[in-house]
């Protein structure tokens, strides 16, 4: 195994290409449902009078301050919720299993006994891990744009894109929570409750710090709102903020190759 070029990259990227074209399907679905639908809602007097006849906060939460416009609606529909929980739920469960879920069945033991490291199960697992997320966001990318003029959507292109990055990262995020915390414990689940308690935290931190100034420091603490307080799609990305999302996955995997390599696996 160890003669060929990154073995484990492989077969985790190889043997996962089912549950990859799955999670492609449903962002393909949740794009198509939504999208097409902006040329009849958005902007007209109807929907700005649904809008306000939502309690503000509710409004506030779920973004919908933004829909009136194409790239508003599109964040605020696709990239800022179904988009976001799709993302979120495959990259940690890809991230959870990558070494928590080996450990925990123990197959862990059977591929380090074919003479590969610890550290390079890790971070070829990782790759394997931001490879499909990126794909998947690119996958996105490609749709959004292809939908742009007939659903009038009017994105800019640079903003389109750097809104993906901003979706790739805040979804790896997540998911090298779950791997770190899964190569920390080597428990399938804690990887699970990591990874889950990211994206959902952040989530909820944006909503509540939205709706007043009293607890607006919440903003901060949101990796959801590093990447859309900026609305990336209507006034371009936050490139710091795509830098923490990815430097912070990033070292995220640094420190489950540093656990793995210094405790003992499978007991």
């Amino acid at each position: 195994m160890s003669t060929t070029t990154l073995p484990l990259f492989r077969r985790a990227f190889f043997d996962s290409w089912r549950s990859t074209v799955a999670w492609a399907a449903g962002l393909a679905a949740a794009t198509f449902l939504y999208l097409p639908l902006y040329p009849s809602i958005g902007g007209s007097a109807q929907m700005q009078d649904m809008i306000d006849a939502l309690p503000a906060e509710m409004t506030k939460a779920l973004n919908y301050d933004q829909i009136a416009t194409g790239p508003g609606y599109t964040q605020a529909t696709l990239f800022g919720l179904i988009g976001f929980l799709l993302m979120t739920i495959a990259s940690v469960g890809w991230g959870a299993a990558a070494v928590g879920g080996d450990e925990e069945s123990g197959q862990l033991e059977l591929t380090l006994a074919h003479g590969v490291t610890r550290v390079q199960v890790v971070l070829e697992r990782a790759l394997s891990l931001f490879l499909r997320v990126v794909l998947l966001a690119a996958f996105v990318f490609v749709l959004v744009r292809l939908l742009n003029d007939s659903a009038q959507l009017n994105i800019r292109p640079e903003n389109l894109f750097g809104a993906a990055v901003l979706f790739a990262g805040l979804a790896l995020l997540s998911g090298t929570a779950a791997l770190c915390a899964g190569a920390v414990s080597g428990r399938r689940t804690f990887g699970l409750a990591a990874g889950a308690a990211v994206g959902v935290f952040g989530y909820v931190f944006n909503a509540v710090g939205r709706q007043s100034e009293d607890v607006e420091w919440l903003l901060d603490l949101s990796p959801y709102h590093w990447a859309y307080g900026n609305s990336p799609m209507a006034n371009g990305a936050d490139w710091a903020a795509a830098g923490w999302l990815w430097g912070i996955s990033a070292a995220l995997v640094a420190v489950a190759a540093f656990a793995v390599n210094k405790r003992d696996v499978g007991t």
